[in-house]
């Protein structure tokens, strides 16, 4: 109840500010138009939980602006995402428009490092309702000639519904396709097979402005039903999607001398671990779990240094860890401290995951239990790729932990090669979808 009052609450606050600051959209989005007036304008929604999404999404605006010198490109994202944003230097959409954090959403449906999959469904659909109420006025007072949404199932369950219509393309991006069960809870398992089978049916005719992109190759879905009588996943997503590879926000060849990474980052000689749990709050027992096998650690490994980064949304004061323990908060630019590091552990979360296969760097990852992205697709894309050491929270000790980082500090890997350039291909079909519908001067407006 507590936290079903915090999202209300919040929403309400947003709603609150809605109100209060809508002369300010006017004005600011006046400005806009007129400084927009001939270029072509793209509407980038940053969805999903978490800063994995957004990093991607930058490459993706930068290979386009790198193809089109005349794009214009409008943000909507939550926190942590519009964090990223602003540091970048990119341009969100006014205070009004602002998108609705639903990564408190899923912080609520946890507990300790196991996330509640109906808690979660059932939280998020206010959170997406609200969403949709932001896109339709944000697109109904401003023209965009194309919008693109990152994992924003909302308004693609909108469109294929054909209760949101746009005249102009839309662009939804992908990571993985279908949803799992990952208890034996009935209902669970009864919400898991409806939306697939809302996935799977709600595709048989799509609308013509829809078009998907997943971040990955073929491979990486599963060759298996969405469900009972249903499609099977690879051949729909082959049938749907242009599959584009990976997307990384740095060339790899630049980090195989770790000498120089080092000493950009002020590190010294030592063995050291760099610890990480993303950019939610899930996850703060797993770095008290590194910090207890510190200690282990330590008794076997001269000046052993470890590095625990908290992320933006939990408080480096709020971990219990031994001394000697290098204790952070945000930090933009990690895959640099995976670069200089002996040894990652991380949280599963696919682009950090991703990053460090990439480096070409040893690392073990924790799933987060329950959470059937990271336990089934990002670890089945791992171990295709033959990368990292996977391990339950459930199941690990501080002894066991320990040991298996010994056992993987500065292990030579034997990762496959990884195609990078994900975000380029995705720019290339934007663009070409740009230079479609060139001549629609009128944009687009809700339906």
């Amino acid at each position: 109840m507590r936290s079903g009052r915090l999202v209300k609450g919040t929403l309400s606050r947003h709603q609150g500010r809605l109100v209060a600051k809508y002369e300010t959209y006017k004005k600011d989005m006046g400005c806009f138009a007129q400084a927009g007036k001939m270029k072509k304008r793209i509407l980038f929604i940053s969805g999903s939980l978490g800063m994995g999404h957004v990093t991607r999404d930058l490459e993706i605006a930068q290979a386009l602006r790198a193809r089109k010198s005349d794009v214009e490109i409008m943000w909507m994202a939550a926190h942590p995402a519009n964090l990223v944003l602003r540091e970048a230097r990119e341009q969100l959409l006014p205070e009004p428009y602002s998108w609705v954090d639903e990564t408190v959403v899923a912080e609520n449906a946890a507990r300790g490092f196991h996330l509640s999959l109906l808690k979660y469904a059932f939280r998020i659909r206010e959170v997406w309702a609200e969403h949709l109420h932001v896109f339709r006025q944000a697109i109904s007072e401003e023209r965009f000639d194309l919008v693109i949404g990152d994992e924003t199932y909302e308004i693609a369950i909108e469109l294929n519904k054909r209760r949101l219509v746009l005249n102009t393309p839309f662009v939804m991006i992908y990571d993985f396709i279908g949803t799992e069960s990952m208890t034996n809870n009935p209902l669970e398992k009864m919400a898991a097979y409806i939306n697939n089978r809302k996935w799977v049916k709600g595709y048989r005719n799509p609308p013509s402005c829809l078009t998907n992109l997943f971040v990955g190759e073929l491979e990486d879905v599963e060759d298996k039903r969405f469900g009972l009588f249903l499609a099977n996943r690879r051949e729909w997503a082959r049938a749907r999607c242009k599959f584009l590879g990976y997307i990384i926000r740095f060339d790899p060849q630049e980090y195989t001398d770790r000498r120089k990474t080092r000493e950009k980052l002020g590190y010294g000689h030592e063995p050291l671990v760099v610890c990480s749990i993303g950019g939610t709050s899930i996850g703060k027992e797993l770095l008290e779990l590194c910090g207890q096998a510190y200690s282990i650690m330590n008794k076997q490994i001269c000046d052993l240094r470890m590095v625990l980064v908290c992320g933006p949304r939990l408080s480096p004061d709020s971990l219990d860890v031994p001394d000697g323990i290098d204790v952070r908060g945000y930090v933009p630019d990690l895959y640099e401290h995976f670069a200089a590091s002996d040894l990652a552990i991380v949280q599963g979360g696919g682009t950090t995951t991703l990053e460090l296969t990439a480096l070409r760097k040893p690392f073990v990852y924790f799933p987060i239990e329950g959470q059937f992205g990271q336990e089934i697709h990002v670890a089945r894309q791992l171990e295709r790729h033959r990368a990292g050491v996977k391990m339950l929270f459930s199941q690990t000790t501080p002894k066991t932990l320990a040991d298996m980082a010994i056992a993987n500090m500065g292990k030579d890997v034997e990762f496959e090669r990884i195609p990078t350039d994900g975000a380029h291909k995705a720019a290339r079909i934007i663009c070409e979808l740009l230079d479609g519908c060139e001549k629609d001067k009128n944009g687009v407006k809700a339906g």
